[in-house]
């Protein structure tokens, strides 16, 4: 079952590719030559129908015309009235015209004034004709019709028609009329001696110019053809006015008609319109070409299968070159052999097969070129790790500098500046001592001040180190407080104004931001004797903005001042989280700080 997969073996896929192909073909190919007999035959069958109606209808014509033709004879010899001494001369001409027609049912001879003088039956003896289309037609010339059937004469019979000519004297003049009434007993069906075979299927009518049936089936005869039309049929030697028709009857059955006129000669009159009708089942009209399609089908059939047969057994013997190349390759591939077996030739296989023999030749090249390379790079590895060790340590100093650096600016930020007050009030205690020892004692509780609290910041910053603020709350409420504490501390008038998307800002640049704040906010009290101070914390197009502004007496930026940090521990804040420092200031202009920082939306989530 595995080499009839197709999605496992080259080989079945092809097979069957060819099989599906070879049905499809010949299922097509049947459908098309079927289609193209079925129409052929169908065609041959209505064309033979229709011949045979042709047929039909001029041999019914020229029994009518003989019979006719015997008509005109017998009133060529009767031509004055025969006296009443002379009736056994007309039963002699009767007779011998019923011998030679036996169709004829009756004959009969009317003188000039209507009335029936002789008659084969002696029931129309003495009978006034002068209204009957018979009397009135023969004696004008020879005429064709109906006469009808009299009372119990030929009842049995199928009327087919009547026929009359005139009885003329030698001087031409009309004196009489003679007519017989004829019944054809084989018209109900189609004459054998018009087919090759038998077929009762076949039904023959004969119909007037109305449509009504004259000679037919006994539930048919003296009643309208009602056949509803469903189109002309194939080409016929007909015109397009009598071509072969499919009907339908009103009991449902299907059938094929083909009518052809019938005529008794060209000076005979009639009633006119006459017409020969065969009608045929229609079943009966594609049995053959049914039959034909059938066997053109299983024709086909045949021939695709052995077509496929073929293909496969040929498949199978063109594939079984690359089936080998394949079960090699594969063996290789696990590891059971070393070498493929390369085909000999020269077609595909053969070059596919030198094809993979050369990779497989490379690639066991390569692999050895990788093995070597594996090697030379795990020692690179090896020395690789050992810097990466050394760097990591290396980074871990760094990590260590930069936390020493920050401890450093707060320490700087807190107890330098109180450790230089402090200094700076023992300082002036030595000389007050020195000069006006009655005021050390005030001095002094002014110096336990300072020193309580440069403890509190100290503390404040151990604390901040410690618990995370801005993290919690975000930069505006921290920095809120923040000023709150420094307008207790120093009365001095000012102003907070943050908005909310800035005020829900807290990684850890915000940190940074709230120590340049802290550090900006103790100049302005140490340094600038300021009286009023606004800090402001606002957000536009990602960019945030801290501005802390005084009306202080300023400074000049560009001025050394030795060791003191302030200053460069702002920048140096700034250039770690990547901010932009501005400080405009100038002697008596006051001083306004701004430090802007690019920040993403996401950063404001609260």
């Amino acid at each position: 079952m595995r080499s009839l997969d197709p999605r496992r073996s080259l080989a079945a896929g092809a097979m069957w590719l060819i099989i599906g192909l070879a049905a499809a073909f010949s299922v097509a190919a049947a459908v098309w030559v079927g289609g193209i007999a079925r129409a052929n035959l169908s065609e041959q069958h209505i064309r033979r129908l229709s011949l045979e109606t042709d047929q039909l209808s001029s041999d019914l014509g020229q029994a009518l015309a003989g019979r006719l033709d015997a008509i005109r004879a017998a009133g060529h010899i009767l031509q004055t009235t025969v006296p009443p001494e002379r009736r056994g001369g007309l039963r002699e001409v009767f007779g011998e015209l019923t011998l030679a027609y036996p169709q004829f049912d009756w004959i009969a001879v009317a003188d000039p004034r209507g009335v029936v003088v002789s008659a084969t039956d002696a029931r129309l003896a003495g009978i006034d004709v002068r209204a009957s289309n018979w009397y009135v037609g023969g004696s004008r010339g020879p005429w064709l019709g109906v006469i009808g059937r009299p009372p119990s004469a030929g009842a049995d019979r199928t009327t087919l028609g009547d026929m009359a000519a005139p009885v003329r004297d030698e001087s031409g003049q009309v004196v009489g009329v003679i007519a017989a009434h004829l019944s054809w007993r084989r018209a109900p069906y189609h004459p054998e001696r018009l087919t090759d075979e038998s077929n009762p299927a076949t039904q023959a009518y004969v119909l007037d110019r109305n449509g009504v049936v004259l000679i037919g089936p006994d539930d048919l005869r003296n009643r309208r053809w009602n056949g509803i039309s469903e189109g002309t049929a194939a080409d016929s030697p007909q015109g397009p006015a009598e071509r072969p028709q499919f009907q339908r009857l009103p009991d449902g059955r299907r059938v094929l008609i083909s009518r052809a006129l019938l005529s008794a000669g060209p000076d005979a009159a009639s009633e006119g319109g006459w017409q020969v009708q065969l009608t045929e089942p229609i079943d009966r009209v594609f049995q053959r070409a049914r039959a034909v399609t059938y066997q053109i089908f299983w024709v086909a059939m045949c021939l695709g299968a052995a077509t496929a047969l073929l293909g496969v057994l040929g498949t199978r013997k063109l594939t079984a070159r690359l089936q080998r190349l394949a079960a090699s390759v594969a063996s290789v591939g696990q590891n059971e052999s070393e070498q493929l077996e390369i085909p000999a030739g020269a077609d595909e296989v053969a070059r596919l097969a030198r094809a993979f023999a050369k990779i497989l030749s490379d690639l066991r090249a390569e692999r050895l070129e990788l093995q070597t390379l594996s090697d030379e790079l795990e020692r690179r590895v090896a020395v690789r790790t050992s810097e990466v060790e050394r760097l990591a340590e290396e980074s871990r100093y760094a990590a260590i500098v930069r936390e020493r650096l920050q401890i450093a600016r707060d320490l700087h930020d807190t107890l330098a500046h109180s450790m230089m007050a402090l200094l700076s009030e023992v300082r002036f205690l030595r000389r007050l001592h020195a000069h006006e020892p009655g005021a050390v004692a005030d001095e002094l509780v002014r110096a336990e001040d300072l020193a309580r609290t440069g403890l509190q910041e100290a503390r404040s910053a151990i604390s901040q180190m410690r618990v995370n603020a801005v993290r919690d709350t975000g930069l505006g409420p921290a920095l809120s407080r923040e000023f709150d504490r420094f307008m207790d501390r120093t009365g001095t008038v000012g102003e907070f104004n943050a908005d909310a998307e800035s005020a829900r800002f807290g990684d850890e640049r915000a940190e940074t931001l709230l120590r340049m704040a802290q550090e900006a906010l103790r100049n302005v009290e140490r340094h600038s004797m300021a009286t009023r101070v606004s800090v402001r914390l606002a957000t536009r197009e990602e960019v945030l903005e801290l501005r802390i502004e005084d009306n202080g007496v300023g400074f000049d930026p560009q001025t050394p001042c030795p060791e003191h940090y302030g200053l460069v521990g702002l920048r140096e804040q700034a250039a770690l989280i990547g901010a932009e420092l501005r400080i405009d200031t100038g002697p008596q202009l006051g001083t306004t700080i701004r430090v802007r920082l690019r920040v993403a939306p996401a950063a404001f989530a609260a």
